[in-house]
């Protein structure tokens, strides 16, 4: 194949919260003259930063990243636009001379991205839309979500049931079309990957280690201010959808509604973020042709490059 055909090449960083994917991508950016693109579903958004765990300034260490702060909070934002964005982003980078490092916890980000995956844009009747929404304000999410399992468990069991954006659009697709969104994603996929990618997944062997660290990360944002940032999220609930229903947000609404207490709420979080680590391992682990870095047993920066040494990566 000529040099000139060859597929962009593309770094993946990925694993569950907690696991260093943010410190590991900005030292192989330094490294390999590489720009990041997060692959997070809340980071995209402005204003919210503790609760996302942001990058900062100072973590960024000069290295550029993309697809972060791109949209106001009270914005819907879909897979599909996610995935437009991130081609277009990749494209820019490369035509800059630099590479491209993919770095996030969103599975169906991640997944859909390197597969290729294409979304058509379904006009879902006025009537089927409003008449989920209705059901949902009446029966709560975890119903809701519970009919989506009915219908498409492979799917349902990727999100959580706080997930009202993913799994109404779900439901609408198949009263819609009759199609579940499990099989839409597997009939999306192009029979050639669009990137020569490398992807890293970052984990525990000891899982005790990963929920230690978690719940450290989440003393630490307490301790950073993530309660301002989740009364900013709460006042404003009935505009910010996404964000109002994330994890690092909605577990504080009962301690300021006065119904409950700090300390049981912030246990609450620590409990939710790892089982959404659970989730995205769960995630990971089904994607194919991943190197798996464990990172309480060896140093995940030393174990990529030895990786890349090995194989024909440009740079």
């Amino acid at each position: 194949m000529d040099a000139l055909d060859k597929k962009p090449q593309l770094i993946v960083i990925c694993g569950p919260t907690a696991t260093g994917k943010t410190n590991l991508s900005v030292k192989l950016a330094k490294l390999l003259r590489g720009e990041v693109i997060s692959a997070d579903s809340m980071q995209i958004y402005k204003n919210l930063n503790i609760g996302t765990a942001k990058i900062t300034t100072a973590e960024a260490g000069g290295v550029p990243h993309h697809l972060i702060d791109i949209i106001e909070p009270n914005v819907s934002y879909s897979v599909a636009e996610y995935i437009i964005q991130a081609q277009n982003t990749v494209e820019e980078v490369h035509k800059r001379g630099y590479l491209p490092i993919l770095c996030g916890g969103t599975g169906l980000y991640i997944s859909s991205f390197i597969n290729g995956v294409s979304f058509t844009k379904e006009k879902i009747d006025s009537h089927i839309k409003q008449r989920l929404n209705q059901e949902l304000l009446e029966l709560g999410t975890e119903t809701m979500h519970a009919k989506l399992k009915n219908i498409d468990p492979t799917y349902a069991n990727t999100l959580h049931h706080n997930n009202s954006t993913r799994v109404l659009r779900a439901l609408e697709v198949f009263e819609q079309t009759g199609i579940r969104m499990s099989d839409h994603l597997l009939t999306s996929i192009p029979q050639e990957k669009p990137y020569d990618e490398i992807v890293f997944f970052l984990n525990y062997r000891d899982r005790n280690l990963l929920y230690t660290n978690i719940n450290k990360r989440v003393e630490l944002m307490l301790e950073n201010g993530i309660l301002e940032e989740a009364k900013y999220v709460f006042e404003n609930r009935n505009s910010f959808r996404t964000a109002s229903n994330a994890i690092g947000y909605k577990e504080f609404f009962p301690y300021l509604k006065g119904e409950d207490t700090l300390i049981s709420c912030v246990e609450k979080l620590k409990q939710a973020t790892r089982h959404y680590a659970k989730r995205q391992i769960t995630w990971f682990q089904s994607m194919k042709d991943t190197h798996i870095i464990y990172v309480d047993e060896e140093d995940a920066f030393k174990t990529c490059v030895d990786t890349l040494n090995h194989i024909e990566l440009i740079y």
